[in-house]
């Protein structure tokens, strides 16, 4: 029989193991869209740093780092991670600007946007569906994104 002790030591090597696997889908998705889409290295830096599989749920995870749309719940996706890329690279954002997102969902492009505007910037994120706030923002914490704030509202006329 394993003891509680061995059941974790065994489950945190697995769970390191799987991050270390995650990790490497990221740099191979990163690499095959720098491919193709001429990415600035700022927004390629981005990219590597935040963990899409801690944004999409846990059903979707092994399937985080295929680029293409995800599905978060209430008939909306996690943008595909060329379309986060190109939206980032032409926005041309850098260090100390402010964002407005329309649009939350997950929090994974806010995230994106706060690695490229960094502390002294602040990504403003506003969603319509309470459970995708609620989604975005514990997303957000459990990934350390500070300079995100996610608001409920309808952002259509835009947030004030």
């Amino acid at each position: 029989m394993i003891s509680e002790e061995g059941r974790g030591k065994g489950k945190n090597k697995r769970d390191k193991e799987e991050e270390e696997i995650l990790e490497e889908m990221r740099r191979r998705l990163v690499d095959n869209l720098g491919a193709y889409l001429l990415l600035k290295d700022n927004v390629r830096e981005a990219m590597l740093r935040v963990p899409r599989h801690k944004f999409v749920p846990e059903y979707e995870q092994k399937a985080a780092y295929v680029d293409r749309p995800l599905e978060i719940g209430y008939g909306q996706t996690i943008s595909a991670p060329h379309m986060v890329a190109i939206m980032c690279d032409l926005l041309e954002l850098s260090e100390g600007h402010k964002v407005l997102e329309v649009g939350a969902g997950s929090g994974y492009n806010a995230a994106v946007m706060g690695e490229l505007i960094g502390k002294s910037g602040h990504v403003y994120a506003v969603e319509r569906i309470e459970a995708l706030v609620n989604f975005a923002r514990d997303n957000l914490k459990k990934t350390g994104y500070e300079n995100v704030t996610v608001v409920l509202e309808d952002g259509s006329m835009g947030y004030s």
